[in-house]
Formats: structure tokens, sequence, C-alpha cells
């Protein structure tokens, strides 16, 4: 199939023509000695006090902007550190009769966007602005589609491209032409390192368990599904790491963790991705109120690692996560929200109520699904600073130990923080008698129609007849979480690759900016 050309994309191939002609490789594969990158000039150049520091420096970069001075010119360089300005004259670098180099080569056959490396001395203009006086220019890569154009002026811009089709699509692009994007995935890599960080220092240890798996299992939620050729059965993308680590711990770890891909075949929208990363950590001889207490500690060490204090600003509100959080039960917050206490309540009531609040239900729903679509509709989103939701109803929780002391409930929490749940963690079940019932519960539901009830998972509970030592355990959205740390609207946001609708190839090159 022919590749369909813009009149601007056009116009580039034959610039790339004309400097195959000249004998110039428009994709050269050298060695380029880049010495200094624009931010660490900008911030060590101290003027005549360091010039002699400066006096020979080689950088490469993107060409942004060009301004013609006719036998001079300036231009802005992209690195990845930043933006720099050039100082580019015609003598300089083509000292000898033929000017064609700059000429031809750098007024006709460059574009914005081209990728070129620079060597010369650093200065200051009469505007006060450093930059950097260019002896030689070496062309890298040339550009072959045209950049979205980005207003500028003093400095600050103005009309950055924001279409969430292009910039998610075309996050290679995003990120040169809004190059503060950046910064949200070096905070999420702090984020990550932070949470390793705190964890290994704690004595864990991080593990890796399989992605594709016979039973998708640790989760309510649909599977995506595949096929092992060489075996001819079905294998399933994991919904959750949590039954493999559960393993290891029955194995005789004391303290395992893993950033774990999890994959759930389900809706998408401004806070689910079918592709995420979950953090679970599961810890032996503990409970689910040691691991509140972890919980605090690490959230808070992490909001300080990414942005050098507790208290952020998510969208207009101050979020501040240091420990220690509110804690109340599931029921008391439907109580406070409805004015109904929903503890003694069947399936039928629950039903009723939910019919009340204008709540869609499905005859497939339980009274665990039930109590969890009231929570979800009139509770979650009033909950903004972090807080423990705690002791949920047994018929949601099928993988925790029953509580201790309230009957019908189990030692589970959730952190809601921002009206939404970051983080989801159980004293977990050892029982492999109540466990099996649990999942033979579950496969009821799975009877009635509920796609996302668990399969029963025989492997799992012959690990748990072998003896598995009290244990908590915990899943931490880290999408979610660097959602929150980075104060940005959506998941998508927060990952470089978010899932998107298959672009049509008719469509290709018709996105306007």
């Amino acid at each position: 199939m022919s590749q369909h050309l813009s009149e601007q994309e056009q116009i580039r191939r034959d610039k790339l023509t004309e400097l195959q002609k000249l004998g110039i490789d428009p994709f050269p594969a050298p060695l380029y000695p880049v010495s200094i990158t624009s931010a660490t000039i900008k911030e060590t150049y101290k003027g005549e006090e360091n010039k002699a520091d400066f006096a020979d420096v080689c950088l490469a970069g993107r060409i942004m902007s060009v301004r013609d001075m006719g036998k001079a010119s300036f231009a802005v360089i992209q690195d990845s550190a930043g933006k720099i300005q050039l100082y580019v004259k015609r003598d300089d670098l083509c000292p000898g009769e033929d000017k064609s180099l700059y000429d031809q080569v750098w007024k006709k056959l460059l574009d914005i966007g081209d990728i070129i490396g620079v060597k010369g001395y650093v200065f200051t203009t009469k505007t006060g602005e450093t930059s950097v006086h260019v002896r030689e220019l070496t062309l890298l890569t040339k550009s072959l589609k045209p950049l979205p154009i980005v207003k500028e002026a003093e400095g600050q811009t103005f009309d950055a491209v924001t279409d969430p089709e292009f910039r998610y699509r075309q996050r290679y692009a995003d990120l040169i032409v809004n190059p503060h994007v950046k910064e949200v995935f070096v905070k999420r890599t702090k984020l990550i390192n932070a949470i390793r960080n705190f964890l290994n220092e704690q004595g864990a240890l991080e593990v890796d368990t399989p992605v594709l798996q016979s039973i998708p299992g640790g989760a309510a939620a649909r599977p995506f599904t595949t096929h092992h050729n060489a075996l001819d059965v079905p294998f399933y993308m994991r919904v959750a790491n949590e039954l493999y680590l559960k393993r290891l711990i029955v194995g005789g770890f004391d303290w395992v963790y893993e950033f774990s891909r999890n994959f759930r075949n389900e809706g998408m929208d401004r806070t689910h991705n079918p592709e995420f990363t979950v953090l679970e950590f599961y810890t032996a001889y503990k409970d689910y109120e040691w691991m509140m207490n972890i919980t605090e500690q690490l959230i808070e060490q992490v909001a300080i690692a990414v942005n050098s204090k507790t208290k952020v600003l998510v969208g207009d509100k101050e979020i501040d996560f240091k420990a220690p959080y509110k804690r109340i039960s599931i029921h008391d917050a439907i109580k406070e929200q409805t004015g109904v206490d929903v503890t003694d309540m069947d399936e039928n009531g629950l039903r009723d109520l939910c019919r009340q609040y204008h709540i869609h239900t499905e005859p497939s729903m339980g009274k665990g699904k039930l109590i969890d679509e009231l929570f979800s509709e009139k509770c979650e989103g009033s909950f903004i600073q972090p807080t423990f939701v705690i002791d949920y109803p047994v018929e949601m929780s099928p993988l925790t130990k029953k509580h201790r002391s309230k009957p019908g409930l189990v030692e589970r929490f959730e952190l809601m923080v921002n009206g939404k749940e970051i983080a989801n963690a159980y004293t977990e079940l050892n029982d492999p008698i109540d466990q099996r019932e649990r999942f033979e519960e579950q496969a009821k539901l799975m009877e009635r129609g509920d796609d996302e009830a668990m399969f029963i998972d025989y492997d799992f509970l012959r690990a748990l007849e072998y003896g598995m030592p009290p244990t908590s355990g915990i899943g931490i959205g880290i999408d979610r979480l660097c959602m929150l740390m980075t104060n940005q609207p959506g998941i998508q946001d927060v990952l470089l690759f978010p899932q998107m609708r298959p672009e049509k190839q008719e469509a290709e090159d018709t996105i306007n900016f």
C-alpha cells in the first residue's frame, strides 16, 4: 500500500533527496561526542567568571525554531534536558569562499524537527540569554514529518498541543512538543524507586511471578484469554499476582513484593486502563492493623520523595499524605451518607435500597456486590483526604480472613484518596477449608452470570493445605497513586502508551492541530 504524503511531508522528502545529492547522509551513524546538556550549560555558566570552561562544548538536539537574519541566524534546539539558543554565523560554518553549506543546507534544507549536533563556545547575548556560538554543525537525523506548531513568547508556552487523541496516540511527538510531560514520568520513576527503597530497607524481597496463568486468580475481574499452542490449553493474562505471592509465603518467605503488570478485560475511563501496574506485598505474622500503619508510612515517604513535602495539590484540592489517616467501617460510611444501617440487611433489602437510590443492579449480584455498588455510588467520592475504609462484609472478600470479633465481616481495608481507591488490603485467609468454601460460593456466582467471579484455584488450595502462616497483604494501584502525586486528571496521563482504539489506516495524517 502506498503511503499518502501531505504537502509538507513531500517537501521534506524532496529536501532529503537534495541532501543525499550533496553527499550529506541524512541518517548517519556516528558516535557523536556529546559532552554537555542544555540544562548544565544554563545552570553552571557564569559568564566571564568561568567562560574558559565553556570554550569548547558539544551538544545535540532537535531544532525547535529558527530566526533568519541573513548572514547569521538564531535557532533553538531541544535536548533531553531542555532548550538552548544557538547563534549560527555563515562565516563560521563556511570560512572559505564556498558558502553553500550555510546558504543551501542550513537555510534551505534543514527544518524544525531535524536533529543536529553542534560544537562551539558558550556566550551571553546582548539581551542576556545564555547561548552557544556554533563553530561546527552536523546533521544527525532528518525529520520527515512536521511537528505541530507550539507558540511561545518570552519563555512561556501559550498554545501548547492539548488534543488527547494526538497526545496519547503519538506520545513520542507529545514529549517533543510538550516537554513538561517528561516530568510526570520522571516523577513516576521516583515514586516507584521510593517504594522499592522503602520495602528493601524493611527487609522485603522483590520477586517475579507469572503473567500467563492457567487460572486467572487473585481478584474478581474479567480476564483476557489466549491459547498456549505447545500445551494446547487456554491461558489467561493475569488479573492479579496475589495467589502466587501467597504461595511464596507458604514456601517460607516472610515478606515478598512485586510490581505487577495486570490485565483486566473491562471498561476504560479516566481511572481505568485494561493494562495497569499494581504493587502487591505480603508479610507473614502480620495483620491488617499492622498493614494500615506500614501503608501510612510508605505513602508519606513517597509523597516526600516525589514532591519534597506531604501536601500535594490535586486539582483544586490540597491533600495531605502525612500519617496517621482516618479509619471508618464500610457500614458506617454507608450509614453516614444515607442514614441507613445495612449491617443486618439481606440481599432483597439491599436490592430495594439500591433501587431507592436509582443504582443499577443485575440479578447476578449477591450481597457483596450490592453493598459495593452502594458504597461506590453514595460514599466513595466523599473521601478526599486519605482514609482507611475497613471491615467489609465477608461476601465482598473471598480471600480475606473473617473478623476476629465482628461476625459476618472480614479484616479488610481500602485506602481512599480524592474519591478513589488506591489500595486494598487484608488479613489474609489461610484456612484452606474456609477458602475452598469461599471459592465454591464464587463458582455459584459465576453460574448466575457474574463474569467477574473468581475461578477455583485448586493448586492454591493445595498450597494452603501445607500451611500458610498468619499473613497480611496489600495491593496499591501505582497508576492512580501516580495521578495523585503528579496532579494528573486521568490514568492516560501517567501511562506512556495507554491503550486506545486501533487507528484506521486511511485516517493516517488527518489529525488537525
